[in-house]
């Protein structure tokens, strides 16, 4: 961990993530398994699909990382995607799907803000590509001179 001190804003939206994020890791299993089990559908297959890459972030927020906070945005699009198909088709089980919508949607906005923020002030950057072309380009002229 990195002795930079958050500011308030930084951690609200850290919260918010880990509020969706640990929202949708007791909801997708207890509503998948317990609640509402889907016949026709593997035991595995379920757990493949909707609890193993919840998963996948867990050492990147325990600790700290902005990146993994980042990239934690493709993961949640797979429950945004279910959650919206449902919605439309499975109107029967509407509280577990505005559940999931909402634990969806606070991740998402929560992952994206916080690593912005803790990235600015950690000083992180993301290179532009004009400049990593232009790196490329010297780099490769450099070569060819030898």
């Amino acid at each position: 961990m990195t002795s930079i001190e958050k500011k308030p804003l930084t951690k609200r939206f850290q919260s918010m993530a880990l509020t969706g994020y640990i929202g949708l890791l007791i909801l997708m299993p207890l509503w998948l398994f317990v609640l509402s089990p889907r016949e026709g559908q593997s035991l595995e297959f379920m757990f493949t699909v909707y609890i193993v890459p919840l998963l996948l972030p867990l050492r990147g927020f325990i600790k700290d990382n902005p990146y993994t906070y980042a990239w934690a945005n493709f993961i949640v699009l797979i429950y945004f995607l279910h959650g919206f198909t449902l919605l439309w088709i499975a109107t029967d089980e509407l509280v577990w799907v505005l559940l999931e919508l909402l634990f969806a949607s606070l991740m998402f906005i929560g992952c994206t803000y916080y690593a912005k923020h803790r990235g600015q002030e950690l000083g992180l950057r993301i290179r532009k590509l004009k400049q990593d072309l232009a790196d490329e380009k010297e780099a490769h002229e450099n070569t060819d001179e030898r």
